[in-house]
């Protein structure tokens, strides 16, 4: 043991020796490397200490040599209680003096020119392109004020081509940096394979820069404060490929406020933007004809029997649509045609319409990215809960899926399922839109729907489908109630556990939620009826009614009654079947076709008489009553409304009997039978004044003054009209409708008197 520290101390000495004589000699670099080994062999040898930090001094590397003073001071004070001696004293005061001789070129400072090949057949980005001029402009009438440099951050989803587009624009503009351009692909994109970290990527740099391996600070520190130095006063444009969040990068910009750093990441770097003042620039999918001429000029020469420019346009706007417009598919699929001239286009189309195996269509390799590849470097970076939500989101209905929903479709606690489609869409796995709904491109959805498969069981994926069809029942079943609050409803039966439905507060926010969801609502019903279970589609298919009616939608209403009419008949559901059928004809009343919604109503009713439902009997005849009514067949509507009223009597639905009696009685005033009718209406009136939860005692008073009037008792009617008056105004909410009531009674009874 004698001997090795013999050795050691030999070493040591030599070391100090040659850094004199080195340092004499202005060339440090030469002993740089063994002036660390001592450094780091012995913590505590102050003449070591010395002469690496006068070393570094002489190569220009100052903060490094102060940091390195320090850490030595503190070292002896904390650890031997002493202060620095005379020889580290001395080297601290002649790098703080300058007095210490520089080496002869102690960083050979090169122009680096390390941009990445561009892209030949690059095409389109035109707003992206004129965006990031225009920041450049801007940059340059800011020279001499700025005190940074511009930083520009890209981001998107994997694929979608923002490191084409950052290095085409960077070779366009590169003669503007007189020092250099420099590019460093951080590989924050495969974030489970460890990335580039802000250490090596500082090594990167520096060595790019011209600082040698030997020169090379030991400390993270020291290494960010020589490439600051290195950069001060330099005009360099630095492209930052595949960063993975804003720690990545903070240490990698340059103290200059010439340079431009442009950086890509599939995150959006906010934080770049609160402290650095990064400009953030969105790259999405380009559109059609951008991403048609993408695909058309990687084309082979001969596809489809033709040229490629003359393959036909339909065949190639298909394949353009199958691909999502998504420029990393795009391509791939093009080599793929071009590796393979017997593929045709159609070929192509055949197999990504097929979709069971979509991302097959797309070749790839170790060296060659593929979209299934680039999806899984953000799928791998995935937490559990946030991976477990992007498979069970391949199940949404629609394009997009809102943050309710997802909390029903994965049967977790709210905020847990917030959290993961935070993830997800910091992932740029999905996007939120303006509306709140969350979805996923094509391909990261068919993506999704190959991990579903092999990651989630079968009962799993059962579970997951009824607990968003049934979030969409009973949510639909809530809405409605606001849009229809005194209607008998189909009450659905209780959800699984882990449904958790929307309940809109007011009417304006049903409506609104029914106009957010119609297509997926649609769709839910569809596949409950191919299904065969999760909820019964007729329920929430009358869910509906009320919405599609209101809002003028009636093929759509259409279309889900006979879908929800197919899935009643092959479950032999003869009430549901009844149920649709009554709506089925509301919705070929409203469109005209009478014949056909009398037929709808009587077979309807057939099924109600059957089984003995004599409100359901009672809502039937109404709807008659309407149809006849429309059609001026007043003695047919008169009947079936008489037989409505004494249905609802049957009943015991006091509620739908006054609405009964109150259209009796407007029957009965069209058929020119004033007296009857005003018996009628009294009737109604003194059943409403009883029953407080229906509020229509006012417009009952301005018909019974239209009789009134009609009898030739205007006085009466004036009096019957300031009744109603009361008691329309002491309903805010309907108080509008009821002055338009009230106002064209008053012109009927005016015009009598005058």
């Amino acid at each position: 043991m004698a001997a090795f520290a013999r050795i050691d101390r030999e070493f040591l000495d030599a070391a100090v020796s040659a850094a004199d004589l080195a340092v004499r000699l202005r060339r440090p670099s030469l002993v740089l490397a063994p002036l660390r080994l001592a450094a780091r062999m012995s913590r505590f040898d102050e003449p070591v200490y010395a002469g690496l930090i006068i070393a570094l001094a002489a190569l220009g590397l100052r903060d490094e040599a102060l940091s390195l003073f320090e850490e030595i001071r503190v070292r002896l004070s904390d650890d031997l209680g002493i202060a620095p001696g005379h020889d580290l004293q001395a080297a601290h005061r002649r790098v703080l003096t300058q007095s210490v001789p520089p080496a002869e070129a102690a960083v050979s400072l090169v122009h680096p020119a390390r941009l990445p090949p561009g892209l030949p057949l690059f095409v389109g980005r035109a707003p992206e392109r004129e965006r990031l001029t225009t920041l450049l402009a801007r940059m340059r009438a800011d020279r001499g004020i700025s005190i940074s440099p511009l930083v520009v951050a890209l981001d998107g989803m994997g694929g979608v081509g923002k490191s084409t587009l950052a290095a085409h624009f960077a070779h366009a503009i590169a003669g503007e940096f007189a020092d250099g351009q420099l590019y460093l692909d951080l590989s924050g994109d495969r974030r489970e394979e460890g990335g580039l970290t802000a250490a090596d990527a500082l090594s990167s740099l520096l060595y790019a820069l011209g600082v040698p391996a030997s020169n090379m600070p030991d400390t993270f520190d020291a290494r960010v404060g020589t490439y600051r130095s290195l950069t001060a006063g330099k005009r360099f444009l630095l492209l930052l490929d595949n960063v993975q969040d804003a720690a990545q990068v903070r240490p990698l910009l340059p103290s200059a406020a010439g340079s431009l750093v442009v950086i890509t990441s599939r995150r959006r770097l906010a934080d770049l933007a609160t402290f650095y003042g990064a400009h953030l620039l969105r790259v999405d999918v380009p559109d059609h004809a951008v991403a048609r001429e993408l695909l058309v000029r990687r084309l082979p020469a001969q596809a489809a029997g033709g040229t490629a420019h003359t393959a036909g346009r339909s065949t190639v706007d298909e394949l353009v649509e199958l691909c999502g417009r998504l420029p990393l598919a795009l391509a791939s699929l093009a080599a793929r045609l071009i590796a393979h001239p017997t593929l045709s286009l159609d070929d192509a189309v055949a197999e990504l319409r097929d979709g069971a195996d979509r991302l097959g269509a797309f070749p790839g390799g170790q060296d060659l990215p593929d979209p299934r590849t680039a999806f899984s470097w953000s799928y791998r970076a995935l937490s559990a809960e946030a991976a477990r939500l992007f498979r069970l989101m391949s199940l949404a209905l629609g394009p997009g899926v809102t943050a309710a929903a997802c909390i029903s479709l994965s049967g977790r606690e709210p905020q847990s399922t917030r959290a993961a489609l935070a993830e997800l869409t910091e992932a740029a796995l999905v996007t939120e839109d303006d509306t709140g709904c969350f979805s996923s491109h094509v391909l990261v959805k068919a993506y999704a729907e190959e991990l579903l498969l092999a990651g989630e069981s079968a009962m799993e994926r059962d579970t997951a489908t009824r607990r968003l069809l049934q979030h969409y029942l009973h949510s639909g079943f809530n809405a409605q109630m606001l849009l229809q609050p005194h209607r008998t409803p189909a009450v659905p039966p209780p959800p699984l556990p882990g449904v958790v439905p929307e309940c809109p507060a007011t009417y304006n926010a049903a409506i609104a939620w029914f106009a957010c969801h119609q297509q997926v609502l649609v769709e839910a019903v569809r596949l409950a009826a191919d299904l065969g279970y999760g909820i019964v589609p007729w329920q929430l298919a009358l869910t509906m009614q009320r919405y599609l009616q209101r809002a003028g939608y009636f093929q759509e209403w259409t279309d889900v009654m006979q879908a929800a009419l197919r899935a009643a008949w092959q479950e032999h559901d003869v009430v549901g079947e009844a149920h649709v059928l009554r709506g089925l004809a509301g919705a070929r009343f409203c469109v005209g076709a009478d014949v056909e919604a009398l037929e709808l109503l009587t077979a309807a009713l057939s099924i109600y008489v059957e089984r003995g439902m004599a409100l359901e009997q009672g809502l039937v005849h109404s709807d008659l009553r309407r149809v006849h009514d429309a059609a001026g067949r007043d003695e047919a509507a008169l009947r079936h409304g008489k037989r409505a009223v004494e249905l609802y009597r049957l009943a015991g639905d006091c509620r739908m009997e006054i609405i009964g009696l109150w259209e009796t009685g407007q029957d009965l005033a069209r058929l020119g039978r004033p007296a009857e009718s005003a018996e009628v209406l009294e009737r109604a009136m003194s059943l409403a004044l009883r029953l407080v939860s229906v509020q229509v005692d006012g417009e009952i008073q301005n018909d019974i003054a239209v009789d009134l009037v009609q009898l030739g008792r205007t006085a009466a009617a004036f009096d019957r009209l300031r009744h109603a008056e009361g008691a329309v105004m002491a309903r805010p909410l309907s108080a509008e409708a009821g002055q338009e009531r009230l106002g064209a009674a008053s012109e009927q009874v005016g015009s009598t008197r005058g």
